[in-house]
């Protein structure tokens, strides 16, 4: 159903293809967890970029909300799109990308599943963290904050499982 809410939404080809492989490496991390709701995961993680049908900016995940609730989707899934980006964005960080002043921090273990899953695919391939440090070093101005946290989602999500 979501794939093809999708595509009804014009979303672009390559933009599928990155949430379904968001949403195989979402469902990766949430077998850590014996709590997490998978079938919650599964809409966020497909429907996370689902605002690229409007626009590729900071905005998408405003957009997408707004498109996800016009189908009658939860308030959980909705705040797994709002909260998606990065490793979350502060209420602070946001008055300064021009987005409404809240925080966009996820804060549910299914949003920070997809978060995470979503920081550690590039296109449909998988990333390593140090490989989202670097770009996010190059890409993100004052990222120190933004690098805390993406570690901070790494150590709670997978490095705590690794043996």
């Amino acid at each position: 159903m979501e794939i093809e809410l999708l595509k009804k939404e014009n979303t672009p080809s390559n933009v599928i293809d990155h949430c379904k492989a968001v949403y195989k490496k979402a469902m990766k991390i949430a077998s850590n967890f014996d709590n997490a709701d998978t079938e919650l995961i599964r809409k966020g993680a497909l429907l996370h970029d689902i605002g690229r049908s409007r626009t590729h900016g900071i905005t998408h995940a405003i957009e997408g909300v707004e498109i996800a609730r016009g189908y009658g989707y939860s308030e959980d899934v909705l705040n797994i799109i709002e909260r998606h980006i990065g490793a979350g964005i502060t209420p602070e960080e946001a008055k300064k990308l021009g987005l409404p002043e809240k925080s966009y921090v996820p804060q549910t273990l299914e949003e920070k599943i997809v978060a995470h899953a979503d920081n550690l695919i590039s296109g449909t391939e998988e990333v390593d963290i140090d490989f989202v440090i670097s770009k996010w070093k190059r890409t993100i101005e004052d990222s120190d904050d933004n690098i805390e946290r993406l570690i901070e989602l790494d150590n709670e999500l997978i490095k705590s499982f690794e043996e």
